[in-house]
């Protein structure tokens, strides 16, 4: 009782006067709520089924950071970071809690970061009972201990049904997103898409980390094997992070957001929020028994007159998805922390068929890659379209890094030369030709490839370097063919290789181009080198 007078006066402090405060409800009172309140259904497996509305993804271009004494000279300024007033955002902040006068609110009070060290107090104020749950499987749950006295770092409101007036407010739309870093609060409106609330976070943290403790944030998958060495797997979407990071031979730290601190990885985060598209039994096994109740499923679809959930319907969105507490994977480690990584695996979906199935990069390479963060996606074929694009995302997270990238590059090559981490580069997409012509790599290669990393065998091997990325091509590698592990030598036509690796290197180069100006000669130094032709 003392907690929610505690949180009561909080709300007031914020202007808030609700008609009632739902304080960390259980998760059974979460589902019944949401079902009375007709926020959802009930699948078959018990897992609660909910809507998003109008937006079933984030809207980058509607994320603002408020500019001021705080962020001006340390935001890296431009279309992923875009500037807000401080006066509109209190005038928004202003017309939002009069808008959530005399409503039922819920409250959430977590943890993000599970190194205590470094762990962030946050309050999510909501409207609806099934966002609330979205918060209680996403960040990390206090004990009732943890929550007496418990002082939000950072207050969160989320308002769906708030719709701005960009003319009065600054907004370009009447959904936003909203972070100011003085006043150390999120604002969240028009949109009912939980995956904001939790982008919003990380955002924060990438931005603090890193400037106060050194702590450099990463957007990627994490797992640990029993001898206690761990592994860190970036990638974008499509490139096999979630698969290849939930290996049941080793223990899942975490699968989206980690910290690397001076005593090594930690979880950001309490759960996990995949992609459910197509989802099967056969190819993942983890996510499909973790869709149960207390799970919330996002803009799925029944089989008609059931109450199955079709994972091939596609008729809200491709992004459907499906949130869980971490304790819902049979192998995932408790506290969600491990020490420093011993390898590093950069995860490509080269739809070129130009970058080698595996590679090891030496320190300069690694920071040029990570800055990089690139992969190919393949066009829509309904349109006749069978040439790849080029997709570079910086730090393989770029929408949600308020600093400049080199910043985090630089804390990247720091802790890289400290632990002596090794890195590779892994294409898990096209060999023997672009797409179109090549086949995709083989799965059970590229599961072959990363152990044979993992357990040191490649490391043992001589290595001889690409043509013009300059990375370390294994001379072979055990349960792979050794013609694979040399792109050039799966084409046919050995010109067109050359000629579409020249294209890619500059692509590369292009894309680097913003980065030119603060990239010292280390980082550099890992550019691919074009061939000029005498």
């Amino acid at each position: 009782m003392q907690q929610l007078q505690n949180v009561s006066e909080g709300l007031a402090g914020l202007g808030l006067k609700p008609a009632k405060i739902f304080y960390n409800l259980p998760v059974g009172e979460l589902v019944e709520l949401a079902l009375t309140r007709g926020e959802g259904q009930l699948t078959d497996d018990g897992a609660l089924m909910y809507d998003t509305g109008k937006f079933t993804g984030r809207a980058p271009k509607d994320r603002f950071i408020v500019k001021d004494a705080v962020t001006a000279d340390k935001v890296w300024w431009g279309d992923i970071n875009q500037p807000f007033d401080p006066h509109q955002f209190d005038a928004l902040l202003s017309a939002m809690v009069q808008w959530a006068e005399g409503k039922e609110l819920f409250v959430r009070d977590a943890f993000a970061g599970a190194d205590e060290k470094y762990r962030f107090r946050i309050r999510i104020i909501g409207q609806q009972a099934s966002h609330n749950l979205f918060c209680y499987n996403m960040f990390i749950r206090p004990s009732k201990k943890d929550l007496q006295n418990f002082i939000p770092d950072f207050t969160v409101l989320a308002f769906p049904d708030f719709q701005a007036d960009p003319a009065k407010f600054g907004t370009r739309n009447p959904n936003f997103v909203v972070v100011n870093f003085s006043k150390k609060m999120v604002i969240i409106g028009g949109t009912g898409y939980t995956g904001e609330t939790k982008k919003s976070i990380f955002s924060i943290l990438n931005f603090v980390l890193p400037v106060h403790y050194g702590v450099l944030p990463m957007h990627c998958g994490a797992n640990m094997g029993k001898n206690g060495d761990v592994a860190v797997f970036f990638g974008l979407s499509g490139t096999g992070k979630t698969t290849l990071s939930a290996d049941p031979n080793r223990f899942l730290i975490g699968d989206d957001e980690h910290g690397w601190s001076e005593k090594g990885i930690f979880n950001f985060e309490g759960g996990c929020y995949a992609k459910v598209i197509n989802l099967s039994k056969e190819n993942e096994p983890d996510i499909w028994h973790a869709v149960r109740f207390g799970a919330l499923l996002e803009n799925t679809r029944f089989f008609e007159g059931t109450r199955t959930v079709d994972f091939s319907n596609t008729s809200v969105t491709e992004n459907t998805r499906v949130s869980y507490p971490i304790y819902f994977i049979n192998n995932a480690l408790e506290h969600s922390v491990g020490g420093a990584p011993r390898h590093i695996f950069f995860l490509t979906c080269d739809a070129y068929g130009i970058l080698p199935p595996i590679a090891r990069l030496n320190k300069a390479q690694a920071m040029y890659h990570f800055l990089s963060g690139y992969t190919a996606k393949v066009a829509g074929t309904e349109h006749g379209i069978t040439e790849p694009t080029a997709v570079f995302s910086t730090c393989f997270g770029a929408p949600f890094m308020p600093l400049h990238p080199i910043r985090y590059a630089e804390l990247l090559g720091k802790k890289l030369e400290e632990n002596q981490t090794t890195v590779w580069l892994v294409n898990t997409g096209w060999t023997g030709g672009p797409y179109g012509v090549g086949s995709r790599m083989k799965l059970s290669y590229t599961r072959a490839m990363i152990t044979a990393a993992m357990d040191g065998s490649l490391e043992q091997l001589p290595t001889y370097p690409h043509s013009i990325f300059g990375v370390a091509i294994p001379v072979s590698c055990p349960h792979v063919p050794t013609h694979l592990l040399n792109p050039r030598d799966t084409w046919a036509d050995k010109d067109a290789y050359d000629a579409k690796a020249q294209q890619l290197a500059q692509m590369f180069m292009h894309n680097f181009e913003k980065f030119s100006e603060l990239a010292n000669e280390e980082i550099l130094s890992g550019a691919p080198k074009l061939v000029v032709n005498t």
